[in-house]
């Protein structure tokens, strides 16, 4: 049998296969102090127990599930415990307050998009938003004549407060040459340029199918001194056409039958290539007009023939704009399709939120990643940019605080915020909030939102 050696110190030596039953104080394990916040090391040292940051991974994750979401051009998708929206459409986004979703560009942003007065820019030569009177707002400043004194109207109008009326026997507006008036100007002559404006039929039948919407030019030949002339109008129910004095050119092209609704109608030539459009829509194009001869006066006339001696246009009018451009081209050619007086407002604030995610138990903490563009200057962060996070369906929200983390992609930057405490619940939302956005100067679009929790 073994013999153990005591002392008044207690045992000395014991091998530790014999302790079968009893505890041993901690101290005996090994050095330092042993608690809930230490453990025993492996050179039997009790030592701080570093807590696992896991903050790097959680972003990395919810990164990659935003590249996935993005590359595969997904709609939000919910993982155990997160969700992602690159806004490929705006089934999860809600509550939207001066700001809106971009459909071609999949983002949100302060821009709103519609169907609005047309704004002066550097492209604009004339502009008449026939809001009681037909002063020029661009800033040309031209002097248009109001022939025979049409009249205004507060309940027949397109846009703004005012459109106006032709009589459809003697009255129009015209120009002065636009060319004496802006030598910049080049178009009509035979560089690009686009006509276009709204209008509606007073009343639909056979004896107005000749109506002149716009003319061009002075009627007339160079050979006899006049000047050629290019119109746009009906030629009868079904056919529209552009009519052009010189060797009585005469482009027949189908359009929709006349009604009695509002109808935007454009003339543009680009390269040298003349094209038609109703309602954004294009109806055709032709190269046959020659530019030595057309265009080469710079009058405009509204709703007669430019000799001013038939086809005068019975019904109203509204926002006519003249540029010195091809507004809606693609490369060289004309666009088949594009929105009617479609401007994108940029306002200085806006917010937005989610739709509410079900979380499978109770969450009082949230993670996310923010994807974003400086379309124009560039957004600060928990200033121009503000989020929010919500776990009880918004009716708390706590605010986070987001730091840069480097480039998404091309273009696209992006912001971090973890473990933002919240009150406790299982619908989680979050909302977006932008300050101090201006077209030009400060232009910040949201591209993706990823929370995790």
């Amino acid at each position: 049998m073994a013999i153990i050696k005591t002392t008044s110190a207690g045992v000395s030596a014991l091998d530790t296969s014999k302790l079968t039953s009893g505890t041993v104080a901690t101290a005996r394990l090994g050095s330092g102090t042993a608690s809930s916040g230490t453990a025993l090391f492996g050179d039997q040292t009790y030592k701080a127990i570093s807590s696992y940051d896991d903050n790097k991974l959680v972003n990395d994750i919810s990164t990659l599930a935003l590249h996935q979401a993005t590359n595969n051009n997904s709609a939000k998708y919910n993982l155990t415990n997160s969700n992602v929206d690159v806004y490929q459409d705006s089934s999860a986004i809600a509550n939207l307050v001066t700001c809106s979703r971009d459909t071609s560009g999949e983002y949100v942003a302060t821009g709103v998009q519609g169907v609005n007065q047309f704004e002066n820019d550097s492209n604009t030569i004339m502009l008449l938003h026939m809001d009681n009177n037909v002063t020029d707002s661009s800033s040309n400043g031209i002097t248009i004549t109001n022939h025979n004194s049409a009249t205004f109207s507060t309940s027949e109008k397109k846009l703004g407060t005012h459109g106006l009326v032709l009589n459809g026997s003697n009255q129009y507006l015209s120009t002065p040459d636009i060319e004496t008036v802006d030598n910049s100007v080049t178009a009509p002559s035979t560089g690009d340029y686009t006509l276009e404006g709204w209008y509606k039929y007073y009343v639909v039948n056979n004896d107005r199918y000749t109506d002149r919407l716009y003319a061009i030019g002075n009627n007339g030949t160079p050979a006899s001194g006049g000047t050629p002339m290019l119109s746009l109008g009906y030629q009868n129910s079904t056919t529209m056409n552009y009519w052009g004095s010189v060797g009585s050119v005469n482009h027949n092209f189908t359009a929709p039958s006349l009604d009695t609704n509002w109808h935007h109608y454009t003339t543009m030539r680009v390269s040298g290539t003349t094209y038609s459009y109703i309602d954004g829509v294009q109806k055709d194009s032709t190269g046959n007009f020659d530019d030595s001869n057309f265009y080469n006066d710079g009058n405009i006339f509204i709703g007669a023939r430019s000799d001013s001696s038939s086809e005068f246009f019975y019904g109203y009018v509204d926002e006519i704009r003249y540029s010195n451009t091809a507004r809606y081209t693609t490369g060289s050619n004309g666009s088949t399709q594009f929105t009617p007086n479609e401007v994108n407002t940029t306002n200085a604030t806006g917010n937005y939120q989610s739709t509410a995610q079900t979380a499978n138990a109770s969450v009082n903490k949230i993670s996310a990643v923010v994807t974003y563009t400086n379309a124009s200057g560039t957004a600060n962060l928990n200033t121009d940019i503000v989020l929010q996070v919500s776990a009880d369906n918004g009716s708390n929200w706590s605010n986070a605080t987001l730091t840069t983390a480097g480039t998404f992609s091309t273009g696209v930057l992006q912001a971090v915020t973890n473990d933002i405490s919240v009150t406790a619940g299982t619908q989680l939302k979050y909302k977006i909030f932008f300050a101090n956005q201006a077209s030009g100067s400060k232009v910040t679009r949201i591209n993706g939102v990823s929370l995790s929790y």
